[in-house]
């Protein structure tokens, strides 16, 4: 959950707006997943190599924005939650509030109704394809 993204006061998965890159430089599936990478070390303190990334699903937002979502490789949850706490513990002692104030973890869209608050509408069709495919 996040008071400072795009979607303040929503669940929502860590990311972020990516600019177009100036100069010669593409942007291109490695520029996409190196921005991914280094989303999700900012907000959840999970270092991933950008080539341990998968694209897994592109959503489109009524508000014509697109999604590339990426799938990081599968951590236990207890090391996850100490990546988030140290994190957290880290902004804090700076001065500064962590870009999220909390994690869950979720499996399927059965348990987003669990969530106490709203949600990003493209959390519900990221978490059913996650699902279906890493469940099986």
């Amino acid at each position: 959950m996040s008071r400072s993204t795009a979607a303040p006061g929503r669940w929502q998965f860590p990311g972020g707006s990516v600019e177009p890159p100036t100069g010669d430089e593409p942007l291109d599936e490695r520029a996409l997943r190196r921005h991914a990478a280094v989303e999700l070390a900012e907000e959840t303190g999970a270092d991933t190599p950008a080539a341990a990334l998968t694209r897994c699903l592109i959503t489109y937002g009524d508000d014509g924005q697109v999604g590339v979502h990426y799938l990081a490789p599968p951590l236990p949850v207890s090391g996850l939650r100490d990546c988030f706490d140290n994190l957290a513990a880290a902004e804090r002692a700076q001065g500064r509030d962590p870009e999220f104030d909390r994690i869950a973890f979720v499996g399927s869209p059965a348990e987003l109704p669990g969530l106490e608050g709203p949600h990003v509408v493209y959390l519900e069709p990221v978490v059913r394809w996650t699902s279906r495919r890493v469940g099986s």
